[in-house]
């Protein structure tokens, strides 16, 4: 097993860098790879940038160029549920567009729908799912929550377009990156999961809260992207 582990933000994986072992680095498409191990597991961690085009890119760099076997994709994200507080943590189930929306063309398209995709919503490995859910609990026990992870080029602040997201997918979380870097495992049948701390609530307190806490959150994921390392390596 070898984890591609993907942050769009430096503050996303710095913890994870810090804690690699025999480390090497390699520059390609613009972001730089870092590959060595963690928790004994072999790693590569890479800071792909904001946004959905980004975030596949890197999954493809890292399916073609490094062999990984497994993709996490670690991060923070907006509650959009007043199940989840500040800090709490999210597991994907599946990970879903919701700036995708090709209603007008085909009104069976919903929203989220990529056209000839044979999904809607790309659903997470299960044992990753599962042992991700494990190692968050352990981070953090009872504040932790499997669930649909919504993606958009967007920074979503307003309630008003967290009830709309909500409405449009079931998402209980929403975020930049997620659902691409799923899209592009899914089309590599690359085994993934979404795992984000929550840095802003369901409600119009984002711009006020996400730059308070992103650092907190963004820590908490890792530390749960480290447990799931160590789970792996010794599950085998």
């Amino acid at each position: 097993m070898k984890l591609g582990i993907i942050g769009a933000m430096d503050v996303e994986v710095t913890t994870l860098k810090e804690k690699m072992e025999n480390c090497t680095q390699r520059e390609l498409a613009g972001s730089v790879f870092w590959e060595g191990t963690l928790s004994g597991l072999p790693a590569v961690v890479v800071q792909c940038g904001v946004g959905k085009v980004n975030a596949a890119l890197c999954v493809q760099v890292l399916a073609d160029c490094f062999g990984i076997t497994h993709v996490v994709n670690t991060g923070i994200a907006g509650s959009l549920t007043p199940e989840l507080d500040i800090g709490d943590l999210v597991v994907s189930t599946q990970a879903i567009y919701h700036d995708f929306d090709c209603h007008l063309i085909d009104p069976d398209y919903p929203v989220g729908q990529v056209p000839d995709m044979d999904v809607r919503a790309f659903p997470g490995d299960g044992m990753l799912v599962d042992l991700a859910y494990q190692a968050a609990e352990a981070e953090n026990p009872g504040h932790c929550l499997k669930g649909t992870v919504a993606s958009g080029d967007q920074f979503v602040c307003q309630k008003s377009q967290k009830e709309k997201i909500v409405e449009d997918t079931g998402a209980v979380c929403t975020e930049m990156e997620g659902a691409a870097i799923a899209h592009a495992a899914w089309k590599n049948r690359i085994p993934f999961v979404v795992i984000r701390a929550i840095s802003d609530k369901a409600d119009d307190s984002a711009q006020m809260d996400y730059p308070t806490f992103e650092s907190i959150a963004a820590v908490r994921c890792a530390n749960v992207t480290l447990r799931l390392a160590e789970i792996l390596k010794h599950k085998g």
